[in-house]
């Protein structure tokens, strides 16, 4: 047997651990199945590292991007720009619009005749009305002088009733509460009392002495003037033309709350937009508006009838017929 003195002893020990410790990190550094190496580091002495990749999970790395364009490190992916608001008041309708038709007419007087507004700015009470531009905020000089000379019919916050429209060459007239002569005829008495809005009939009583009256609010009229024809352009369009001096947008509830109150058949006629045998003038009205043209005539039985046009032939143009205050027929041409 071969005698080693105590140091060859010693040292056969201390290479013996060497190499066991050498073959321990070869071991660990080879590639072990579902493993990937990872590319050296430009630091050398830092050791390698290993990233373990399973089948669905994440590398921490970023994909590459389609077409080459790479997305650069540290970059903010801006978001998709936000819908656009659909409470935001529509565009109005461009420059090169073609007239008014005779369909847009129809639409306008039905979803604009009759609707509740709120007063924005003062309006005169002037037999002649008052004149703005379409497009552009009413003129604070022209419409002071108007206010001095025949005072303010309409004060700012006022509920109003838009009760008649009319059509000419450059211009669209508005009347508010009847004008600004006051007067309704009996079809026309649906008016705001008391913040409701419920459309009532009115009748002529006796006031007592003692009882004080109250005032109704004055009537005006309105000229919105586009400085050549009129453009076509939707309902909504043209109220966006008039909220620089009436406000739509927190008055039809008010209307909507009589709605409610109806039966459920007459609840959606409203809601389509079309006349019902049965309908009142008044269910009619929040229905499809006010007509262009009312034509009174007697039948063959020799009862009184009234016919509500709305449209003119050839387009398409809609006969309401009343027998009393009672729709007895509803007639489509074409």
């Amino acid at each position: 047997m071969l005698r080693l003195g105590p140091i060859a002893l010693v040292s056969l020990l201390l290479l013996s651990s060497a190499v066991c410790v050498a073959s321990s990190r070869a071991g660990q550094n080879a590639p072990q199945p579902g493993t990937t190496q990872s590319q050296p580091s430009d630091d050398q002495g830092a050791p390698p590292t290993l990233q373990h990749v399973t089948p669905g999970s994440q590398t921490g790395e970023e994909p590459p991007v389609p077409n080459g364009s790479a997305n650069p490190t540290g970059a903010v992916v801006q978001p998709e720009p936000a819908s656009q608001d659909v409470s935001s008041p529509p565009e109005p309708p461009p420059r090169n619009a073609p007239p008014l038709r005779e369909e847009s007419r129809l639409q306008i007087i039905r979803y604009v005749s009759g609707e509740f507004a709120k007063v924005v700015t003062p309006l005169p009470g002037s037999k002649k009305g008052y004149h703005f531009k379409a497009g552009a905020p009413p003129d604070q000089d022209s419409l002071r002088r108007a206010l001095t000379a025949d005072g303010a019919a309409l004060n700012v916050g006022d509920s109003v009733q838009i009760t008649k429209i009319e059509f000419h060459g450059r211009e669209i007239q508005f009347d508010i509460n009847g004008g600004p002569k006051g007067h309704t005829s009996w079809r026309q008495r649906i008016h705001i009392e008391g913040g409701l809005g419920l459309p009532v009939s009115t009748s002529t009583t006796t006031t007592p002495q003692d009882t004080p009256v109250v005032q109704q609010k004055g009537g005006a009229t309105i000229f919105l003037d586009f400085g050549g024809a009129v453009p076509d352009m939707t309902a909504d369009q043209l109220k966006g033309y008039l909220s620089r001096v009436l406000d739509f947008s927190k008055q039809r509830s008010a209307a909507v709350a009589w709605v409610d109150s109806l039966p459920a058949p007459v609840r959606e006629a409203i809601a389509a937009k079309r006349a019902e045998v049965g309908m009142d003038h008044d269910e009619v009205t929040a229905a499809m508006g006010r007509p262009e043209r009312k034509v009174r005539e007697r039948d063959a039985d020799g009862n009184d009838t009234e016919d509500w046009i709305y449209g003119k032939p050839p387009a398409k143009t809609i006969f309401v017929t009343f027998h009393g205050d009672k729709v007895a027929k509803v007639t489509q041409y074409p």
